[in-house]
């Protein structure tokens, strides 16, 4: 197995540098197609791995419970800083360790238990924390579900795109305390103002999740929900590019109760190397490089999209204005389940993850669906062209996903293609 940069920090542990090593040539001499996930920046890495994984730091800067903390103090704010400064937003907590606990955050902060929130079906695209029966927020709080618009078989019109007419309805006739913007699972913009103008009528809050897009927001990729939502919420680590963690903008006369919500309500101790991180990542953010990022993650997707619709797939809602491509497996193949093709694409070297699609007759652990993003690979420097030769390695292996030949085939195809575009292919060891 080839030797990681990681052997030269962690010695005398044979077992976990193996390991390490082993992900290592996992990340790099396969394709990375989770819409969720990204390559970190070496300065994002560093900064993860830091000396400030020792501190203790419970509190906010300034009014900390523990001594010693004038270091990660100047750390946390420079942090909060870039973040507003990026997003535009009045306020910024940086401390939730993922997107779920800034969610569920939020929703302590700015509800009382038993509030009704209005958000979208888990199966139309929804997250967990949008109130799946398995997750504690459907113990704690009401949730209604909108969804989507029926699939049309009219190519100008598709469908499946969020009902605003539904998301009305449901509004004036359920009185939620909070509507909730986002989705884990849907390839189209997500324009926040006719959120805003429902939640206005009843006299709601409105909440962004942009755990998806927090990146492509950034880079001016997709509309900025910051000017309408009383909060927005997000992950840093997908198409934001930082370390894995969370961190919620909000308006200034929110920003009390959703910094007393985080911290005592959710969370202990900060992890101020994670913090230190995301400072870097929102710096990184910053860049006007960044912006081109943001609009090649969408090009290389809409470019993804189309060229597995040659192959036989079906874009759910027609095609994609984001990071990510919902398809649905039928077309291509009535007996393919997403869980079978995810587990071929694996034995393939090409890493996705199955999702159930609208109105899906599989189950949540079978689905119908497959979702796969452009984010990461595009970190890694491939363009339309590559992706649309992902596109026919897809297909190839998937059609003939019974011949361990062909399939072996494709991951040595794909090898190859990932020596042409590592990632870390200037990380050098320490």
């Amino acid at each position: 197995m080839t030797s990681s940069p990681f052997d030269a920090w962690i010695r005398n542990d044979d077992e976990l540098t193996s390991l390490l090593a082993q992900e290592w040539h996992r990340q790099t001499t396969t394709l990375q197609l989770i819409a969720s996930e990204n390559f970190a920046s070496p300065a994002v890495l560093a900064a993860t791995g830091s000396i400030l994984t020792n501190k203790y730091a419970e509190g906010y800067p300034g009014r900390r419970y523990y001594g010693g903390n004038q270091v990660v103090d100047e750390v946390e704010d420079l942090a909060r800083r870039r973040l507003t400064a990026l997003f535009g937003a009045d306020h910024a907590n940086v401390q939730p360790h993922s997107g779920a606990n800034a969610n569920v955050a939020v929703y302590q902060a700015l509800l009382e238990p038993g509030d009704t929130i209005l958000a979208m079906r888990l199966d139309q695209g929804g997250h967990l924390t949008h109130g799946s029966p398995a997750s504690i927020t459907s113990k704690w709080w009401n949730f209604v579900s909108y969804g989507v618009t029926p699939r049309s078989d009219d190519p100008a019109n598709p469908g499946e795109l969020i009902d605003f007419d539904n998301v009305r309805e449901l509004a004036l006739q359920h009185r939620p305390k909070m509507i909730l913007a986002g989705a884990t699972a849907y390839s189209r913009l997500i324009e926040p103002a006719p959120f805003r103008e429902i939640a206005d009528e009843i006299g709601a809050l409105l909440m962004f999740d942009s755990a998806h897009v927090a990146g492509l927001i950034a880079g001016g990729s997709h509309p900025n929900p910051v000017p309408y939502a009383d909060v927005v919420a997000f992950t840093t680590h997908k198409t934001l590019r930082g370390p894995r963690g969370g961190a919620i903008v909000c308006r200034e006369e929110h920003a009390k109760k959703i910094d007393s919500a985080v911290f005592p309500g959710q969370q202990g101790g900060p992890l101020e190397h994670a913090i230190a991180a995301k400072a870097v990542s929102f710096k990184e953010a910053a860049q006007p490089s960044f912006a081109t990022y943001t609009d090649q993650i969408v090009a290389n997707a809409q470019a993804f999209g189309a060229a597995l619709a040659k192959e036989g797939f079906r874009n759910v809602s027609g095609g994609t204005e984001n990071h990510m491509v919902l398809l649905d497996l039928r077309e291509f193949d009535a007996e393919l389940t997403g869980k079978v093709a995810q587990e071929v694409l694996d034995r393939a070297g090409i890493t996705t993850n199955r999702n159930t699609i609208p109105d899906d007759p599989r189950s949540p652990f079978i689905t119908s669906g497959l979702r796969v993003g452009s984010a990461a690979q595009t970190t890694a420097g491939m363009k339309e062209g590559e992706f649309e030769t992902i596109a026919a390695l897809i297909s190839r292996a998937l059609r003939h996903r019974e011949d361990d030949a062909i399939v072996a085939e494709v991951r040595a195809d794909v090898a190859e293609m990932c020596e042409s575009f590592n990632p870390y292919a200037n990380f050098t060891k320490q």
